[in-house]
């Protein structure tokens, strides 16, 4: 099937939503292409041709944590990614399997791709494209369906303000009421029936700062409405929901040499935030996912680019107790990537793709797994 058949593209109003796909969602995958792993792990975003880490390069890794040692846990490999990505930024978790969307590939930084991950036979599948790739989209699960809001169009710049919603059972997207704002890098996050989209960077184009924006998506009227803004703007954070509040940990300030460990928590109830214990590592462009009741951060970077020695891809693997607002480490993650996609599915943390230097010049498509 063509991607343009597969992509069902409507105005954006709630009234299209209903008609098209009625108020309840499907809960099955359909039957998807599968794709082989990628034959080679690390590929040059300049170009697309298949790359070898030089010794500068891996160079970067970090690997220890300044916080307290917890249990090591351990990692394995799993099937890699179809091909070599970076800068999806975030990925969601739906029925059991992890969706990958957008990102740096194949020598372009405004790719659609919708990698699917079955956990269950350690095998990738081809679902439909966004219908318009970007880098840096937002992605969220939802009462069944999977949302994708803004993102770059250049690489790290430039951003939209596109929203769509996906349909797994008929693997299609379609529009929905545009943000209001446009930006990329943002954080979302699904609580109390809606859409929290906080933080990100925004125009000018040339300068691409940072905002500390929260924006609330409501898919029953498809609208949006405002609350209280991030203290402290930043982009590319860790971002949880967890018992009614909201976790946004770490980031950076316009650009990933100034990295940050604040972490803060949104009280719907108040419309405000409060501060918690920060993050031991300070970075950004990690993942982080909900696991045991514990908030695990993994990945990430910070630098300066081009200037050896000032250039980190971080592995350390920390966790959150919010009942105790203390961290752990645990063991580092054996491939430092950064804007990877993480989710947890049963007892496991699936890690997928990344990239492997500071910056976005070379895409990965190591997967690996960690568990407790």
């Amino acid at each position: 099937m063509s991607m343009n058949r597969r992509i069902l593209l409507a105005s954006a109003s709630a009234w299209a939503v209903d008609a098209a796909w009625g108020q309840t969602p499907h809960h099955h995958h359909p039957e998807l292409p599968v794709l082989p792993p990628a034959a080679e792990p690390y590929a040059k975003l300049q170009g697309g041709q298949p790359h070898h880490l030089t010794a500068d390069q891996t160079a970067q890794r970090s690997f220890d944590s300044p916080a307290p040692k917890g249990p090591v846990g351990r990692w394995v490999p799993k099937a890699a990614l179809p091909i070599p990505r970076s800068e999806m930024a975030w990925a969601t978790e739906w029925a059991g399997r992890l969706h990958v969307i957008g990102g740096y590939g194949e020598g372009r930084v405004d790719r659609g791709y919708h990698h699917v991950y079955n956990p269950a036979t350690d095998v990738w599948h081809n679902a439909a494209a966004l219908p318009r790739g970007a880098n840096h989209v937002a992605v969220v699960t939802l009462n069944g369906r999977i949302y994708a809001f803004g993102g770059f169009i250049e690489q790290n710049r430039n951003p939209d303000t596109n929203a769509y919603v996906y349909d797994v059972s008929r693997d299609q997207w379609q529009a929905i009421a545009p943000m209001p704002r446009p930006r990329g890098a943002a954080a979302a996050v699904a609580l109390n029936g809606k859409v929290h989209l906080i933080g990100g960077a925004s125009s000018p184009t040339e300068e691409r700062a940072s905002v500390g924006w929260h924006e609330v998506y409501d898919p029953q009227t498809d609208s949006w409405s405002r609350r209280k803004a991030l203290p402290g703007a930043r982009d590319h954070v860790g971002c949880v929901a967890y018992q009614n509040r909201i976790h946004v940990v770490g980031g950076r300030f316009n650009t990933f040499e100034y990295n940050t460990a604040l972490h803060h928590v949104y009280l719907p109830e108040r419309d405000t935030w409060e501060l918690r214990a920060p993050l031991p590592t300070a970075r950004s462009g990690h993942g982080m996912v909900v696991y045991r009741d514990r908030f695990f951060a993994m990945g990430g970077e910070g630098g300066i680019i081009n200037q050896p020695g000032q250039q980190t891809v971080f592995g350390q693997m920390e966790s959150y107790d919010p009942k105790t607002d203390t961290w752990l480490s645990h063991g580092a993650m054996p491939t430092p990537r950064h804007a990877v996609g993480a989710v947890a599915i049963g007892d496991w943390i699936y890690v997928a793709g990344g990239g492997a230097v500071l910056g976005g010049g070379v895409q990965s498509a190591v997967h690996e797994a960690f568990s407790l």
